[in-house]
């Protein structure tokens, strides 16, 4: 058991990257403290590498934000680095040091600054728009609230999640997004007055491709990001996932989540100690 156990944590490091080596950080050191909501969503690794693959969808559905991936990355050979690189930051913020966190953020407003150019339309677009960093932060924190209600604790009431909606937005106000929805009610206006303006094309059916069908770091982690993949387009709104133009049959979304929590419990049995 214990082979087992090693041997998924070291495959959950490779994924997202690993503290080891760095000094531990007390709770209370972290910009986030003891008994936050956002340290309660951000600490289950399952369900936040499903919430990453649904919100990676849904911001490509937005022009800019497609742009942005489209014109300054390798996304059909870095999907997997992508995903890795926000699951580290979003650690980093959420467990790190305040240090840590702060730096994290500005090396990501450096990377913005190299983000930029012209749509298909001939409209400029940038990365340190505050309108496309509230929608990218949005499509995450929602899609990572819902994994975490759906897959860890459904229990975690209306209360709460307002409570992480208001903790999350303030990495969103530190990245330059403005005008940040933080609660339940406010998400949902948020989306309805957003949705006009999102759309799927060819360059949006391409990423898609790229990260559903993306190959495995390894054999023995393809099961696993299978169903993490379908999990995701189970996870999108139904709107989103039309504009994508997917869908996970009715029929087969008990078994889907089912097992799921399944895998769910035994990644946080392996990481447990």
């Amino acid at each position: 058991m214990d082979a087992l156990r090693r041997a998924i944590r070291d495959q959950v490091r490779g994924l997202v990257g690993s503290r080891a080596g760095l000094p531990p950080v007390k709770p209370e050191d972290s910009l986030y403290p003891p008994g936050s909501a956002c340290r309660k969503v951000h600490g289950d690794f399952t369900s936040m590498m499903i919430g990453g693959v649904s919100a990676l969808l849904i911001q490509m559905l937005h022009p800019a934000a497609l742009a942005g991936v489209w014109d300054h990355s390798n996304f059909r050979g870095d999907i997997l680095g992508r995903l890795k690189r926000t699951a580290q930051f979003i650690s980093t913020t959420t467990f790190g040091s305040v240090e840590s966190a702060y730096e994290a953020i500005e090396r990501v407003k450096a990377i913005h600054d190299q983000v930029h150019g012209t749509l298909p339309d001939g409209t400029s677009y940038s990365a340190n728009d505050p309108d496309v960093l509230t929608f990218v932060h949005v499509a995450g924190a929602s899609s990572f609230l819902k994994a975490y209600r759906l897959y860890r604790n459904p229990a975690f009431d209306h209360r709460a999640q307002d409570l992480y909606y208001r903790e999350a937005a303030e990495i969103a106000f530190k990245l330059g997004a403005e005008r940040v929805p933080r609660s339940v009610y406010e998400v949902e206006e948020y989306f309805e007055a957003i949705r006009p303006g999102l759309r799927s094309d060819n360059r949006t059916r391409e990423i898609r491709n790229a990260i559903l069908w993306q190959r495995p770091p390894s054999l023995a982690l393809a099961p696993f990001q299978r169903i993490v993949l379908t999990a995701g387009v189970d996870l999108m709104p139904g709107w989103a996932a039309r504009l994508h133009g997917l869908s996970v049959p009715k029929i087969g979304r008990p078994a889907l989540r089912a097992g799921t929590k399944g895998v769910g419990a035994l990644v946080r049995w392996a990481l447990s100690s």
